[in-house]
């Protein structure tokens, strides 16, 4: 059976008090989880060490980074390095993320190889891929994901490729209210795993989780989460909020 993740994204907010906060009212309701069903928790930088002490002894919950460079060390000021996120308790660290490709300019080359520093450092990888709205307009999704993914990360051998879990975006449901149907939400999943498939065959494919990444709340959750393909959620603007994420969780336990 392969994993269900819940991954919280905070991107850049909260100070680090508030994040200790809010690690704790997580916490302090969390469910017990195990090795199919499993959180992975993503604040800042600044926040990484305070949440691996609050979260070290808890089995399945996971520390997460938000980004890594491409490079392994060197003169790249304000960069952090994957081997730097590995010594400080990181496990996962998300990569493409679309708001990374949009106001960063990254690349699918560039992404190849912040994904390769991560597996050289046994991080995890949560490789974002998704359209914005103009490409679902023209119904090319298919094409523009299946170019991100093969583009981004089949560099990798079937080995590696066992360190690697998908988020779907649909950009156009990012912070917008906007969620994409269930039926939608599944056929990208499905058509993913698919393109694995094709690469590295049924069984590789069947073994990766596909996280979905578009306004997942609480509310619409559990439909999300019982769809074939969708094996949990990279939540945003939810998982700030201890209720929100909290009650996303217990949605991914009882998928």
């Amino acid at each position: 059976m392969r994993k269900k993740i819940v991954a919280g994204n905070w991107k850049m907010n909260l100070a680090v008090n508030e994040g200790e906060k809010l690690v704790k009212s997580i916490l302090d309701r969390l469910p017990k989880l195990k090795e199919n069903r499993q959180v992975v928790i993503a604040p800042p930088f600044t926040h990484l060490i305070q949440t691996y002490y609050q979260t070290e002894s808890i089995a399945y919950l996971n520390l997460g980074a938000q980004n890594c460079y491409s490079e392994a060390s060197g003169a790249y000021t304000g960069e952090v390095s994957a081997a730097m996120l590995s010594s400080v308790g990181v496990n996962y660290v998300i990569l493409g993320h679309s708001e990374r490709r949009e106001y960063f300019n990254e690349t699918n080359a560039m992404l190849t190889k912040k994904v390769n520093r991560a597996l050289e450092n046994n991080l995890e990888v949560i490789f974002c891929c998704g359209e914005p709205l103009e490409i679902r307009t023209n119904d090319t999704q298919n094409e523009y994901v299946s170019k991100q993914i093969q583009e981004g990360i089949f560099q990798l051998t079937a080995e590696q490729f066992k360190s690697i879990s998908i988020a779907y975006e649909p950009i156009w449901a990012i912070g917008t209210g906007r969620t994409a149907t269930t039926e939608q939400a599944q056929l990208m999943h499905a058509h993913i795993r698919s393109v694995i498939a094709d690469k590295y065959g049924v069984d590789t494919a069947n073994k990766v989780s596909i996280l979905y990444g578009g306004s997942c709340k609480p509310n619409n959750a559990a439909e999300l989460f019982a769809c074939a393909d969708v094996d949990g959620g990279l939540i945003g603007g939810a998982a700030l909020k201890a209720d929100e994420f909290l009650a996303i969780i217990n949605a991914m336990m009882h998928s």
